[in-house]
């Protein structure tokens, strides 16, 4: 009789394999947003200027900027799952009001209510996802998780990318309108599904303090603890300064003299480079800290010379500088998760998000500085800077952890 093999044993918990599913299906929800690729077309349909349009991605950072952390507080004091469900919902309400009163007053209020639901998850999805594994006995597991999850939602972006051309051509705004909010009630429904046990947890053994009390223990381990400092630090430097570059990689593809077509080819040599970055999350763990400060310095070495070169060979050395930031994205964060030891996980978080949206600002700033007098290629170049600091900042020895019952400073 032939037999089949069987296959071998999954190893990973049950629960644990529950909390990917769901984790990976809202990922990847809450980037399949048809409107990515045609909002801005859009505003100028109806009239709006440029420097409108503008104002518009304004009031998008600045009100990201003060919800930030108040988001993070009140996902610790009151339920993460909540805010990962009431974030969509905000997000598909703005949508909505662009759809049905199409009008600058519309469109200011649509992304207020953007940027509050993506406030609403930044920090509540990692406190979230850590506590679980936490639970489960499987913290090791969070990086790679994280990393797969950024992996989904980076495939949701381009999927939605691709779709979105077909599907106005088929349908229409209206098509495209209505597969954006859907996509968005759908995140919030597997949102809801994402489990949450935090009072079984080590922290919750006592009722849950308050907003204020929250946000006053969130603040007081930022500033007793220097591992936490240190790792907030290297998440704002490493996160804010590749993802201010990436918003004006079309353009440096454009100054290498290739045809409009062919610019979205090579941000996609690119994208796959950061896609690998967080598919790699596994293998990085596996890097001592200064091991990955080494990666990140050879990887601003190649950010510079690609951009340097003015060729579209030159995106190749972009894709793998990419691929090594956004590796070193996701352990920042991991080693930042690993450093809180409190029950403001959200709070910190955030505050780190918060680090991270002033830095991205100043870096617009610089880019915006810099380029009336030199090249893109120039300015990605000098851009490329803070990451040999911080590559630096990696490489030295770490202070002797302090005696036991003797707090940081």
């Amino acid at each position: 009789m032939l037999t089949v093999p069987s296959c071998p044993p999954d190893p990973r918990p049950l629960g644990v394999r529950r909390l990917e599913r769901r984790l990976y299906t809202y990922a990847g929800l809450e980037d399949f947003v048809l409107l990515y690729p045609l909002y801005a077309l859009l505003f100028a349909e109806h009239g709006l200027t440029t420097a409108e349009i503008s104002s518009l991605f304004a009031i998008w950072c600045v009100v990201g900027l003060l919800v930030e952390v108040p988001s993070g507080v009140w996902a610790d004091a009151v339920s993460r799952r909540v805010t990962l469900v009431v974030g969509p919902l905000l997000t598909a309400a703005g949508f909505a009001l662009w759809a049905l009163t199409p009008s600058y007053a519309a469109y200011a209020a649509g992304f207020t209510l953007w940027a509050v639901g993506g406030s609403l998850r930044s920090g509540s999805m990692e406190a979230l996802v850590h506590d679980e594994l936490e639970r489960l006995g499987a913290t090791d597991r969070y990086g790679r998780i994280m990393g797969r999850a950024a992996a989904f939602g980076m495939a949701a972006t381009a999927a939605a990318t691709a779709a979105a051309a077909p599907v106005l051509a088929f349908g229409g705004n209206a098509l495209v309108w209505a597969g954006s909010i859907g996509a968005c009630l759908l995140c919030a429904a597997a949102g809801a599904t994402l489990p949450e046990h935090r009072a079984t947890t080590r922290h919750d053994t006592a009722e849950r303090p308050g907003y204020l009390a929250t946000l006053r223990s969130g603040l007081a381990e930022v500033r007793g603890s220097r591992p936490v400092r240190r790792a907030m630090v290297l998440a704002v430097v490493i996160t804010s300064v590749w993802g201010v570059l990436d918003e004006y990689v079309p353009l440096l593809a454009a100054a290498t003299g290739v045809a409009t077509e062919t610019v979205p080819l090579l941000v996609l040599v690119v994208w796959v480079g950061v896609t690998l970055g967080s598919l790699l999350v596994t293998a990085g763990e596996r890097l001592s800290v200064r091991a990955t400060g080494a990666l990140v310095a050879a990887a601003a070495a190649a950010l510079a010379a690609g951009a340097l070169s003015g060729t579209p060979a030159g995106f190749a050395l972009l894709a793998v500088a990419f691929l090594v930031f956004q590796l070193a994205d996701v352990l920042a964060d991991v080693r930042l998760q690993a450093a809180i030891t409190g029950r403001s996980r959200a709070t910190i978080t955030s505050l780190t998000g918060l680090g991270t949206n002033i830095a991205s600002l100043l870096a617009y700033g610089a880019y915006a500085a810099l380029s009336p007098y030199a090249s893109h290629g120039t300015v990605f170049a000098l851009l490329a800077v803070p990451y040999l600091l911080v590559a630096a900042a990696m490489g030295r020895p770490r202070p002797a952890p302090a005696p036991a019952g003797q707090e940081a400073q």
